[in-house]
């Protein structure tokens, strides 16, 4: 990381907990992936795709005629023009979704290799009613930003650790998986393909959820047959309504997040409705969300419910000088 500055971390009384990030000049080290270039950029593919499998030639937008809305083989022949940014309120965005141009879609079966990358319009997409992801939770998903640079380039946050991530939790729930460089690829593909819904710099950033999930019919409790790995994106600000400012927490002290043994170290999509219940009670009290503690002594920190908690433990030195 070539620098990312954080100019205050506390933990007080009464859990009030601040994270303040002032600087995101340039976020991606060399030992992670390179900025992802603008598209104005004359070598962006080079720096982009290396060897990727994704071709890419976008649908069009918008289409006049739903017979055109159909999978085809994508080229790199995007225009040297600037994109034009979407018409949004940047200085209002908040944490809500806001449906953008095209997602990536791809289904697989268990014992194939993942191999087709395939960007589509945004829209629903079609599951069996018997499929794993609903009946049993068979599923997981992933989080990270997309920021613009007041030059134009796009950063991406270390996207290699979240597909590595994604690959540990797909071992733990029986999933086959893509390779952590086709899951790159293929955020990479999704972000340049909906650039125009990314804010301006400062203005706040483009959420790529990872989605992958059992969406094959299985009856029996069993790992699905068939698996949908997707990335939709969507333009946002602050997750909480404080911004960049302190946060009231409370301390959860009945319910724990996760219990030893079980999946609280994978992001399975079944970890998150549990702590509504939860949440809500806190947000009805004019917290902002809730600390949790370890399910055995209850007396440990563990997390947070939709961000990470940082407890800084300060010493002091004190130096006697005495004269004679």
């Amino acid at each position: 990381m070539r620098r990312l500055s954080n100019n205050r971390t506390s933990f007080t009384t009464g859990f009030r907990f601040s994270s303040q990030w002032s600087s995101f000049d340039n976020i991606i080290g060399s030992h992670f992936r390179e900025p992802i270039p603008s598209t104005t950029h004359p070598n962006y593919h080079h720096h982009l795709f290396g060897r990727s499998c994704v071709t890419t030639e976008l649908l069009p937008l918008p289409f006049a005629n739903k017979s055109h809305i159909r999978r085809q083989p994508l080229k790199h022949n995007f225009s040297s023009v600037a994109v034009e940014p979407a018409e949004i309120d940047w200085d209002n965005l908040g944490f809500k979704f806001m449906p953008t141009d095209y997602m990536y879609m791809t289904k697989f079966y268990e014992g194939e290799n993942f191999s087709k990358c395939e960007l589509q319009r945004f829209g629903n997409i079609q599951l069996n009613p018997c499929a794993g992801i609903l009946n049993y939770g068979q599923g997981l998903f992933e989080g990270l930003k997309a920021y613009r640079k007041h030059d134009g380039n796009i950063l991406l946050f270390r996207p290699n650790e979240n597909g590595l991530r994604l690959r540990m939790g797909a071992e733990r729930m029986c999933m086959p998986c893509p390779s952590v460089e086709q899951f790159v690829e293929a955020v990479n593909a999704t972000v340049l393909a909906n650039e125009r819904w990314i804010p301006p710099a400062g203005k706040g950033s483009l959420y790529i959820r990872p989605m992958l999930m059992g969406s094959g019919a299985v009856l029996g409790l069993a790992p699905s047959p068939e698996y949908t790995f997707l990335i939709y994106v969507s333009p946002v600000g602050n997750y909480f309504k404080e911004g960049l400012a302190p946060i009231n927490l409370i301390v959860e002290t009945v319910t724990p997040r996760a219990t030893p043994g079980g999946t609280g170290g994978v992001k399975t999509i079944g970890n998150y409705a549990a702590v509504l219940k939860a949440q809500i009670a806190a947000k009805e009290n004019g917290f902002s969300d809730v600390l949790y503690l370890d399910s055995v002594h209850k007396r440990y920190v563990e997390e947070v419910s939709a961000c990470n908690v940082f407890v800084v433990k300060v010493l002091y030195f004190f130096h006697f000088v005495v004269y004679q």
